[in-house]
């Protein structure tokens, strides 16, 4: 197959963005681009600079065959906020039009669409992909997660966006996501259980299952620095601050247990009130966000890692990075963090706080056993979830639809 040209459309891109999804997407970029593949992305500063106006944070430099083009009106805030309630990109409809028709691109790849507008998926002739990073299509509050207290199991949408203060979207009852969607060859899911939770919810979509990847750099351990950069062993927790992700469930367990350490890296809204539960437990400590560097050497020397998530995960990136260097993992029974765990025999499944302690205690106690864990979720981490796995699928779902663009 020839050198591709590609164009990503999403809201965030690093630096200007938040979550896991936006990392995805910078390491599929340079991942084509590092083939010889000529990449283009359109992000949207406005909504970035809305959500955080402090600006953008980190060192996300991109090969030389990556343009990025950066959404910018002078109405500022106005022009997300107008996208949000219309679904169409108010404002800068007219300069993504412009340089998706401006470039002869074969493959064209919609990321997080929120603020940008589900209308841009009608623009441009090529292959076009779509892959769900969350539940946005299906929940206007992305992410499944009822009232900010539970998982949402039956809809109740109006009153849901109420509730979490934000207007609600009334562009979704009169046709126009059912019509955008058909513009898209196919949609892309990073676990089975969120494919099935889009089809459940009624979407009569083309999607398939192809997992999130880290790059070849993650598997390298860290050869300078050998030793642990803790004194005690501990367990370990990397994420953000926020209470869908559950560390507020940790806290009593590792309180009751102080023969338990706890580590905690990340950062967000809800570290103040995590910080406040855990005050004068002395074996629980908040890290901070760390670099990535200094956070592999956290990974590679816990005695595991524990995903507590209470929201349905799309995926658990958290957990093939704790793969990538051989070291198990703990996870809630819930939404895709399973399913990783399943596929790899790479850690343990918990439902209940006694199910949880348990599990900690065996990888505690038994360093065998953490050890063995450790192998198989690094194997599986060659299998499924390294670069050359995800690229292989990725690049045969293109061949699949070169005929649409005379790849």
């Amino acid at each position: 197959m020839r050198n591709l040209r590609f164009c990503m459309i999403t809201t965030f891109y690093p630096p200007y963005s938040f979550g896991g999804d936006a990392v995805y997407i910078y390491r599929l970029v340079n991942e084509l681009a590092r083939r010889g593949h000529m990449v283009d992305v359109i992000h949207d500063e406005d909504s970035f600079l809305l959500l955080q106006p402090s600006g953008a944070n980190g060192d996300f430099p991109n090969p030389r065959n990556v343009a990025l083009h950066r959404l910018k009106s002078p109405a500022g805030f106005l022009s997300p906020l107008l996208t949000q309630q219309t679904g169409v990109p108010f404002l800068k409809e007219k300069t993504i039009r412009s340089i998706l028709s401006s470039e002869n691109y074969d493959v064209i790849h919609y990321h997080n669409m929120s603020l940008i507008g589900i209308a841009a998926l009608q623009y441009g002739d090529a292959i076009k992909f779509y892959t769900t990073h969350e539940h946005w299509l299906i929940c206007p509050m992305h992410v499944l997660w009822k009232y900010d207290r539970e998982v949402c199991t039956e809809r109740s949408c109006l009153r849901c966006q109420l509730h979490g203060k934000r207007p609600p979207q009334m562009w979704r009852y009169f046709g126009l996501m059912e019509r955008m969607l058909r513009n898209v060859d196919m949609f892309i899911s990073p676990s089975r259980f969120t494919m099935k939770k889009h089809l459940d919810a009624g979407l009569k979509i083309p999607i398939m299952h192809i997992p999130y990847f880290l790059s070849t750099p993650l598997q390298e351990h860290d050869a300078k620095n050998p030793e642990p950069p803790h004194p005690r062993p501990y367990f370990l927790f990397v994420g953000r601050l926020e209470k869908i992700k559950g560390v507020q469930n940790l806290i009593p367990v590792f309180r009751k247990h102080s023969e338990f350490e706890l580590l905690i890296a990340g950062d967000g809204t809800y570290a103040d009130t995590l910080k406040s539960m855990a005050a004068g437990v002395s074996n629980i400590q908040f890290i901070g966000k760390l670099s990535h560097s200094r956070l592999q050497s956290y990974y590679r020397h816990a005695r595991a890692v524990i995903v507590p998530s209470i929201c349905y995960e799309v995926f658990g990136i958290i957990i093939i990075e704790s793969f990538s260097l051989k070291t198990p993992v703990i996870v809630n029974n819930l939404g895709a963090l399973p399913e990783v765990v399943e596929d790899s025999g790479g850690g343990m499944i918990y439902d209940t706080e006694d199910q949880l302690l348990s599990a900690i205690r065996a990888l505690a106690g038994d360093g065998d056993l953490r050890d063995e864990l450790g192998r198989k979720g690094y194997e599986a981490f060659l299998k499924y979830w390294n670069e050359e796995s995800h690229m292989q699928q990725y690049m045969q779902l293109i061949e699949q639809f070169a005929p649409k663009s005379k790849i």
